[in-house]
């Protein structure tokens, strides 16, 4: 820690996100045209998916998670370098029109 009068600076990051709201990290709240939730559905390697934070592309697929969903590491369109992970019960799936 650096010493700042009458108060304390933490250099390293926070890695806590007890004080993100809920709500910021999911995404039940965004409302994107084309695009829905679909709960029975794992979206495959390769495909784009919405997160909260915009379109992504999935890269891998991993092991099951609390609520019965698949985690998946997801990278961002804008930024391929720093690829993330997120539920796949907390994406959202393009729409496919039913033909016939």
């Amino acid at each position: 820690m650096k010493r700042i009068p009458d108060r304390e600076v933490d250099l390293v990051p926070q890695k806590d996100t007890s004080r993100v709201p809920r709500d910021s990290v999911r995404i039940a709240g965004v409302a994107e045209p084309g695009w829905e939730a679909v709960s029975g559905r794992i979206p495959s390697l390769g495909e784009r998916v919405w997160c909260v934070a915009g379109p992504a592309e999935v890269v891998r697929l991993c092991g099951r998670i609390s609520d019965g969903s698949r985690l998946m590491e997801l990278r961002l369109a804008d930024r391929p370098s720093t690829p993330f992970f997120a539920a796949s019960s907390n994406v959202l799936v393009r729409v496919t029109p039913i033909l016939g």
